[in-house]
């Protein structure tokens, strides 16, 4: 390259500061223009050390430095001096050790090079500072070089300020705004702000309380069929969920030990018998005899008693149903041969159509529930169709379940008797108690965990 094609230093100052214009408009978030801002802005006038501060947040980044530590005694004396910079107006202000008097001196001739400038960020028409970029050297610095970062910073922070607005909106702006009318209503219904503002509106809503629960779909006054008498259950004559008509035979005992103790009853029966009709005959002719006859009659009517006792075991020893229905009962194979003593329960004679809700309430779930109130069952077996029923009544004392878990025990009654699913099917139940507002139903739990854990 000849010397005449060597662009003057005018000119390369000049490049320099478009390319810094470029590539501010290039660049993909604020983490990179703070990084031009405090490394490539050497082309335009060299430094030894530059840091980028805002009001709020404070020095965000410095040159040559990935993470600054904030509790350094370092940052804390630049914190301070920027800070105090700021107040100075919205024109570059160059200052040294001179400018300052007493331990800030005696600091800036520790920490910092001879020559120092501060330039304000002014983005806007109002000549109001945001922030500022801080340069240290040693050489003093040429109103020129003032002048062009001036002119570079003002693209900076007008860059990095759109940049700010149109990120995240929940993170926080780092410029302050000083009471400006303009910037109060564009603070005020900031996006931000307004989605805040309407969700702090929405915990006031009313909305209906309800908890959830595990449910069972059980018989409406069912037949209890339990042991008539002890023994052992010889055979079932049903299947389980078989459907029985009123007297069909449900299940029979062994009744070998009653038709035994029968048998010898009627023998012993016939023989007083026998003995009575001889002594009346001897009777006839001996007077002695008739004291026996009373004696024998008593007797004759303890064994027609036992007999009469054994022919109504005998009976009890068939099992009919009471009415139309259907059995429920595990497996016939547990109760065939086992022994059994009387009231144990043996199965459940229930009408298939006839059903109520039984659902388990856990303690912390336990909310306010008026007489009646709405109950929804949603069954396992169909999750897209729910049923309607009625809360009947909640128990007073929580029992122990098979998992180990303590519950309430929830019975309800269906609203639509004419379209009931069959015994048995599971589900969970929504329980709808009375209204609240949104925020209360949404921290309710939270809330009683937290007093439970703190003692309140």
């Amino acid at each position: 390259m000849t010397a005449a094609n060597i662009p003057s230093p005018e000119a390369q100052l000049l490049n320099a500061l478009l390319h810094l214009s470029r590539r501010c408009r290039s660049a993909k978030d604020r983490q990179e223009l703070a990084f031009i801002a405090v490394n490539e802005t050497h082309t335009l006038s060299p430094y030894r050390q530059a840091a980028l501060w805002f009001p709020k947040t404070g020095i965000q980044h410095i040159s040559g430095v990935a993470s600054p530590e904030a509790n350094a005694p370092y940052m804390q004396w630049l914190n301070k001096l920027c800070k105090r910079l700021h107040k100075e107006g919205c024109e570059p202000l160059m200052v040294n050790a001179s400018k300052l008097t007493g331990k800030a001196a005696q600091q800036w001739q520790e920490w910092a090079p001879a020559n120092g400038l501060f330039i304000p960020l002014v983005i806007d028409a109002n000549k109001e500072s945001h922030g500022g970029l801080f340069l240290s050297r040693e050489q003093p610095w040429h109103e020129y070089e003032i002048q062009l970062l001036k002119e570079w910073l003002s693209v900076w922070a007008r860059s990095d300020y759109l940049m700010a607005q149109n990120s995240r909106w929940w993170k926080p702006s780092p410029y302050q705004s000083k009471g400006a009318i303009s910037q109060g209503l564009r603070l005020v219904f900031h996006p931000r702000n307004i989605i805040l503002g309407l969700a702090a509106a929405a915990m006031f809503y009313p909305v209906k309380q309800n908890v959830l629960a595990p449910a069972e779909l059980i018989p409406l006054n069912p037949t209890i069929i339990r042991a008539p008498l002890d023994g052992v259950i010889a055979e079932l004559n049903i299947q389980p969920n078989d459907q029985v008509n009123t007297d069909t035979q449900i299940l029979e005992y062994d009744r070998t030990s009653i038709e035994n103790r029968m048998q010898l009853a009627k023998d012993s029966l016939a023989v007083i018998k026998a003995d009575y009709r001889q002594k009346a005959q001897q009777a006839l002719y001996d007077q002695r005899h008739k004291t026996e006859l009373a004696l024998l009659k008593g007797k004759m009517a303890e064994k027609e008693t036992e007999i009469s006792y054994l022919n109504d075991l005998h009976a009890r020893g068939i099992v009919k149903a009471e009415h139309d229905g259907i059995v429920l009962f595990n497996d016939r194979s547990e109760w065939e041969g086992r022994p059994v003593v009387t009231g144990e329960k043996i199965m459940v004679l229930a009408n298939e159509r006839e059903v109520e809700v039984e659902a388990w309430l856990a303690p912390s779930d336990l909310i306010p529930l008026q007489d009646n109130a709405q109950v929804t069952l949603y069954l396992s077996s169909e999750p897209l169709k729910s049923i309607n029923a009625e809360l009947q009544y909640i128990a007073h004392e929580a029992e122990l379940r098979p998992d180990g878990n303590y519950a309430y025990r929830v019975r309800a009654k269906l609203t639509d008797s004419d379209n009931s699913p069959r015994i048995g099917l599971k589900g969970t139940a929504k329980l709808e108690g009375e209204k609240v507002t949104l925020g209360y139903w949404i921290f309710r739990r939270p809330i009683a965990s937290t007093r439970a854990w703190l003692g309140w």
